[in-house]
């Protein structure tokens, strides 16, 4: 798949689809079937998303279309911690929840860019 070089995001969001992918993979491997559904769907949208702004048709457009990646990443922070806290797979949950992080403060400064410039 091509990228821009310089978008950080999209890769960054591209990669931790792919992370989530192999995730949810471990967590069937290990009979957990219910929340992981879940951090499929909210892990791997944020990405589509941002895909989706890359390609809007007015700065309103993107600014919304990244507001909805934003809310997918909150949510996919929110099934990391709970598989952290609930111990119902055994995979380290830390170097997600760094990923995820890095992906909600990158989105969050560039929403906060974009509406001021609007």
């Amino acid at each position: 798949m091509s990228f821009k070089e310089d978008n950080i995001i999209q890769i960054k969001t591209f990669d931790f689809a792919l992370k989530i992918i192999k995730f949810y993979t471990e967590c069937k491997s290990q009979n957990e079937f219910i929340l992981s559904k879940q951090i499929l769907r909210s892990g791997t949208s944020i990405g589509a998303n941002v895909e989706e702004a890359i390609a809007a048709q007015s700065k309103k457009d993107f600014i919304s279309k990244l507001s909805i990646a934003n809310k997918e990443a909150r949510e996919t922070r929110y099934w990391l911690k709970l598989y952290h806290y609930s111990n119902l797979v055994q995979i380290d949950i830390d170097s997600y929840l760094k990923d995820i992080e890095m992906i909600i403060n990158i989105l969050t400064k560039i929403i906060k860019t974009s509406s001021e410039n609007l």
